[in-house]
């Protein structure tokens, strides 16, 4: 049973609780109520601006519709005077371009070509909208005429700043610095940049608004006269400086063997007046030794002493005319070289001008025409480099194939970066240089194969015979041909591989055509060798046509082995060098033959037999002064003979000298010796002539006009 009083007090803490809550119920009322009268409030007044809205808006929009509509008329107002302003321009185009047009466009091409812009637009609006009209013609001729000026701006300004690109920098773009490492390109600049890039402007008008080719004709015309000008300008520069472009093209330099794995030299490679020598001595054998119209004038081979340039069959002091034409020759053949290594950087310089100013689908066309005047000029000079080679040849001048043949292995050295330059460009065009080698490499041929059938067939002249025995000019002027051959070993065998079958040539290797040259060279040498024992057939003396063949088989083994024909005559024929040996000394034998009947007087044979102090019989005696006598006359003789002989080698002289005195000498002495102490003449010193150290002397002095 709760308590009474924590029951009291229970009640009246639920009494306190239950009368809160009625406070804050009837607080809520309150609220609500007063919540109801502000809605009411609220609702009255949106209703209200609701109706005005309404009305404001039944007022304002009439208003904004006339508003649009009069904004609308002011655009199109606007609008329509615009273009009543731009229409009448038009008409004007003609009034305000007048005097610009007429100025033309030199020094303002930018305010030029917009006052063009212009007249083209009011062309075009009056094509699209009034055909008819006058205007029309007007602007269409004032087009006609400002198109005209710049065209004719084009070709002034291309006429006046293309020059000529002198010689000396055409040089230095063709050769360049061959000690540095690495080479920089030369540069050529043909036109200024600030006329470059007017000129591009104008091409490229012209191309897009023109509608007009004519003046790319006026281009490749105005460059190819430059590009050839150019050439002939270093062309000329050889002529008039020889020296100066010597020394402005190293060019002059000792190049000695060709390599197929080298590769072709930046610079024209050319060495002037090394073929001149041989140009001399071939020219002068052609005249005095096939055509048989006078005898030889040459000197007689002087002396060789181990030094092929002993052979003196011409004098520069007496054929001096000669030398000077040679050396114009030289320098001919010089420039002509340089000048095609100087087409092809002049027109890979003007191609790449060209593709700044030419649309791309107009630039191999224009470039085909614009290098043919200068290609077809070096062409043709070529041409008749091969004509006249060709007449020479008939002449029997094979010297000139001696001028083919730098100019052909420079050609075939080009070739690569000519068909790379010409690319693109006519096959007419491209087949000129490969030609022009065809024909040279033909032609060569044809020279060196006559040579060859010269040498075999040259006829055996008494009067062209040396009388000394010495070298034959036919022997040293083979000889000197074929040393031309070293510099050019890949050319002169590209030459006889050009002429081979199909079959072989076919299998054209470098090797291939090294064996052909060597070949070639032993045939020469085996031509020569037949021609010189038909012409010592002429000597009636086997002694001296023994001393000839002798100094011509020594002098073809020295030169052999003095140069590299030795070993590229190796290639094909290894035993060339010991058969020369034989040959030598078979022909030292054959001449020491002739002093048989000198020492055959000193032989035992029909000497009697005695004892020291017998008396011979006048027989007997007659006998011993035959042999003296026989002796003593043929050693007068032959020495007598011989000393106007020659051995211009040294070596060979002294050895020939030494073998025969020794052979004498010793036969005499034994002889002397058998003889000393027999009575056979009252006057011994009739007989007794020579000591055998006199003897000796006598042999010594063979061989010497001198003594």
């Amino acid at each position: 049973m709760i308590p009474t009083e924590d029951a009291s007090a229970r009640k009246r803490e639920i009494e306190d609780k239950l009368k809160q809550e009625q406070e804050t119920l009837s607080f809520i009322r309150e609220s609500l109520e007063k919540s109801d009268q502000l809605t009411k409030g609220m609702v009255s007044i949106l209703s209200s601006f609701e109706s005005r809205l309404m009305q404001l808006e039944n007022s304002i929009i009439p208003v904004h519709k006339q508003t649009e509509n009069l904004q609308r008329l002011q655009e199109n107002v606007d609008k329509t005077l615009s273009c009543m302003d731009h229409v009448i321009s038009y008409y004007h185009v003609a009034k305000d371009t007048d005097k610009i047009i007429r100025e033309g466009p030199a020094g303002r091409l930018d305010e030029y070509l917009a006052c063009i812009a212009k007249i083209q637009k009011a062309v075009e609006y009056f094509q699209d909208n009034n055909p008819d009209s006058p205007e029309l013609n007007t602007v269409k001729a004032r087009f006609e005429k400002g198109k005209e000026l710049l065209e004719a701006e084009f070709r002034s300004l291309l006429t006046r700043y293309s020059k000529p690109v002198p010689p000396v920098l055409i040089l230095d773009a063709i050769g360049g610095d061959e000690d540095m490492e690495v080479q920089e390109d030369v540069m050529l600049e043909h036109l200024p940049e600030a006329v470059l890039q007017d000129i591009i402007c104008i091409s490229a008008w012209l191309v897009e608004y023109g509608r007009n080719q004519d003046f790319m004709n006026v281009y490749f015309q105005v460059r190819s006269s430059q590009l050839d000008r150019s050439i002939k300008g270093l062309k000329e520069h050889f002529r008039k400086n020889s020296a100066s472009s010597a020394i402005h093209s190293p060019a002059v330099q000792t190049k000695r063997k060709e390599t197929p794995t080298k590769k072709a030299p930046k610079r024209p490679v050319y060495i002037p007046g090394t073929i001149r020598k041989a140009q001399n001595l071939l020219k002068q054998y052609s005249q005095h030794g096939l055509d048989g119209k006078k005898g030889s004038n040459l000197t007689p081979l002087e002396g060789l002493d181990h030094d092929l340039r002993g052979v003196k069959l011409l004098s520069d002091d007496k054929h001096g005319a000669a030398t000077g034409k040679d050396d114009v020759l030289d320098i001919e053949i010089d420039s002509y070289i340089h000048c095609i290594s100087a087409f092809v950087k002049l027109a890979q310089s003007e191609y790449a001008l060209l593709t700044e100013i030419i649309p791309e689908h107009h630039q191999k066309k224009t470039f085909d025409s614009l290098i043919q005047e200068a290609l077809d000029n070096l062409m043709l000079e070529g041409d008749n480099i091969v004509s006249a080679a060709r007449r020479a040849i008939m002449r029997h001048d094979y010297s000139a194939v001696l001028t083919i043949f730098p100019i052909l292995r420079h050609l075939k050295q080009t070739k690569p970066d000519f068909d790379t330059t010409l690319q693109g460009t006519a096959a007419s065009t491209k087949n000129k240089l490969p030609a022009l080698i065809t024909s040279m490499e033909t032609t060569g041929a044809k020279a060196l194969e006559e040579f060859a059938d010269s040498i075999k067939n040259d006829p055996d002249k008494e009067y062209n015979m040396p009388k000394d025995g010495t070298v034959h000019e036919l022997t040293s002027n083979a000889i000197l041909f074929l040393q031309q051959l070293l510099d050019f070993q890949e050319t002169a065998g590209a030459m006889l591989a050009s002429q081979e079958s199909s079959s072989s040539a076919s299998s054209y290797s470098s090797e291939f055509s090294r064996k052909l040259l060597s070949t070639y060279i032993y045939k020469v040498l085996g031509n020569l060798q037949l021609n010189l024992s038909n012409k010592a057939k002429v000597y009636e003396d086997p002694a001296l046509r023994a001393v000839f063949l002798h100094n011509n088989y020594n002098y073809i083994l020295k030169s052999l082995e003095k140069s590299e024909l030795i070993q590229l005559v190796a290639v094909t024929h290894k035993k060339v060098e010991t058969s020369y040996r034989e040959l030598i000394e078979l022909e030292i034998q054959n001449y020491q033959r002739s002093w048989l009947k000198v020492t055959e007087h000193l032989t035992e044979r029909n000497i009697p037999a005695f004892q020291p102090g017998t008396k011979l019989k006048d027989k007997e005696r007659q006998i011993i002064k035959d042999k003296f006598k026989g002796f003593n006359e043929g050693l007068e003789e032959l020495c007598k003979i011989q000393k106007g002989w020659a051995v211009p080698d040294k070596e060979q002289r002294d050895a020939i000298r030494q073998a025969q005195k020794r052979v004498v000498s010793e036969a005499y002495r034994a002889f002397l010796q058998r003889c000393a102490n027999i009575s056979f003449t009252k006057n011994p010193e009739k007989y007794h002539r020579y000591a055998p150290e006199q003897v000796e002397e006598m042999i010594d002095k063979l061989f010497d006009t001198s003594a």
